[in-house]
């Protein structure tokens, strides 16, 4: 998918990495970004077109489509991290929390635009996704469940919209230098790379990516004698 003259969409645009993924799908040259946030006004960039949306509220991704009749690219990047176990005593609400904004946001949001990109000839998503799709841990045990749902439907959606000839591609990052992980003690990638490799991956028609070291290595260890979720250090 090439970004140049590409119409864009991203999600949670207004800080972090989507902001990032803004920024950029400039510099490459897309005509057009609309940038959403659930607060547009909180978007400081310059030309960009800025929407609201809220991925957990019906009415506003049903208006996706009207305003956005000549998307070819959609960056599915909003999303929430909190910490918490499965057995702290609000894990049920904060599961229902995720699952709303990282998983049934991203589903709204293709399930929505889909049938746009189809008229344009199919274009692409990227589902921003994480290391944690893969392992979990204590810390981040509900954040990381939503993102394992979230690459499940991932890989559903890239058979299902093959029809319509639209790339679909995960994207697996560990930790990033943004204000979301701002509390924890951990190597971070700057923002700067891994939208950068994140881009050039779905320029180059890749399915998957694994946009930093962290990523690569726990991918590789999926396979050893004892599974990296099994035993998982980071």
């Amino acid at each position: 998918m090439n970004m140049k003259n590409a119409i864009v969409l991203i999600t949670g645009a207004n800080r972090g990495i989507g902001l990032e993924f803004a920024r950029q799908a400039l510099a490459l040259g897309a005509t057009k970004v609309y940038a959403a946030a659930r607060d547009p006004q909180s978007i400081q960039l310059a030309g960009v077109k800025k929407i609201k949306l809220d991925v957990t509220n019906e009415q506003d991704v049903a208006a996706l489509a009207a305003q956005m009749p000549d998307l070819t690219v959609i960056v599915n990047n909003a999303g929430i991290a909190n910490f918490g176990g499965f057995l702290a005593n609000n894990s049920i609400e904060n599961s229902r929390q995720h699952l709303e904004v990282n998983f049934f946001g991203p589903l709204r949001v293709i399930k929505a635009l889909a049938p746009v990109l189809a008229n344009n000839g199919g274009g692409a998503i990227l589902n921003v996704l994480s290391v944690t799709s893969w392992f979990n841990f204590p810390l981040l045990a509900v954040y990381g469940a939503s993102k394992s749902a979230a690459w499940g439907l991932t890989n559903a959606l890239r058979l299902e919209l093959q029809t319509q000839s639209t790339q679909v591609t995960a994207l697996h990052m560990g930790f990033v230098d943004t204000d979301m992980t701002a509390d924890i003690d951990a190597p971070k990638a700057s923002p700067q790379d891994i939208v950068q490799r994140a881009y050039n991956g779905l320029e180059a028609g890749r399915q998957e990516i694994l946009a930093d070291e962290t990523t690569q290595l726990v991918k590789q260890g999926l396979t050893a004698k004892v599974p990296y979720y099994i035993a998982p250090s980071l």
